[in-house]
């Protein structure tokens, strides 16, 4: 019987991490599993209690959004921990990549049952981050601007925040000209944002690299070039689909490692959370993380 420490963002998804917690909770014990809940002060402090919680050979379950499951998963990446999500955020795109079931049966049958998957994981590494491992992917440009927005919304809510954000971002984006080194080999394009994608899916559930695979040991680097505001409104509506790649003014390139520069100083982000500046090296680490999927 699989022994269970969940490490709980109690703010996750406007405090729903704890409500969706309790029902999981209850159906593991009833199982006959050991189960301890922790509740994370900060980002820096769940990674500290998932390393913790590991070293005693229990799986680490990150319930949250995208953030919480970016920095406990990075924090295991290259262990032997098994690791596993319990979504209860905004966003939950990992989740959704991962495809964990959404009734609470399900996925507790999945948790005690499932057998670990080796997932690919991506290391950041820049001016801020030394080798920060992330789950999903790292984005820079107006989405990066439109992330922060989100985040800091007050008002609004799940997708609301992120299509606000990413009006706010986009009427107030310039092009940025980029240099994107793909396994050494240079790309200079001038536009909107450069993603480096593990994870097909950003933004709460836009299909931004529908070719992303967790497990194939490359990532899909999506470039956004310049077009018309309008047009890339459009763009906006078709992720959800993945439509957006037969425009012309859409690029996907693969690669283990790439480096993301910008003539200006360029935000990115990373699961959700990291926030700063360009430039920046991803790298794939190839199974670095053994999910319950």
């Amino acid at each position: 019987m699989r022994q269970f420490t969940a490490v709980v963002n109690p703010a996750a998804g406007g405090s729903s991490g704890t409500a969706a917690l309790l029902p999981l909770a209850r159906l593991l014990r009833e199982a006959g599993a050991r189960f301890d809940t922790q509740y994370s002060r900060s980002l820096e402090h769940a990674q500290d209690v998932a390393r913790q919680a590991a070293g005693q050979g229990d799986v680490v379950l990150a319930v949250g959004g995208d953030g919480m499951a970016g920095r406990v998963g990075g924090a295991l990446s290259g262990s032997d921990a098994v690791f596993g999500v319990v979504p209860a955020g905004r966003g939950n795109d990992f989740a959704r990549a991962l495809g964990l079931p959404s009734r609470t049966e399900e996925l507790a049958d999945l948790l005690l049952n499932g057998s670990p998957r080796p997932v690919d994981t991506i290391e950041v590494t820049s001016a801020v981050h030394a080798g920060t491992s992330v789950l999903g992917s790292v984005y820079a440009g107006v989405d990066a601007v439109a992330n922060r927005h989100a985040n800091t919304s007050r008002l609004l809510r799940g997708a609301a925040s992120y299509y606000a954000g990413g009006l706010r971002a986009v009427l107030g984006w310039r092009p940025a000209a980029y240099r994107i080194t793909v396994d050494g080999t240079e790309h200079e394009r001038r536009g909107y944002t450069v993603v480096a994608a593990n994870s097909g899916f950003y933004g709460f559930g836009r299909n931004i690299a529908p070719g992303a695979r967790l497990d194939d040991g490359l990532l899909d680097v999506v470039v956004i070039n310049h077009a018309p505001k309008r047009l890339f409104f459009a763009m906006m509506n078709e992720l959800k689909t993945g439509a957006h790649l037969g425009r012309p003014q859409v690029e996907i390139l693969r690669g283990r490692e790439i480096r993301i520069e910008a003539d200006r100083s360029v935000p990115y982000g990373a699961d959700g959370e990291v926030d700063a500046a360009l430039p920046v090296t991803v790298r794939v680490q190839p199974g670095a993380l053994h999910v319950i999927c």
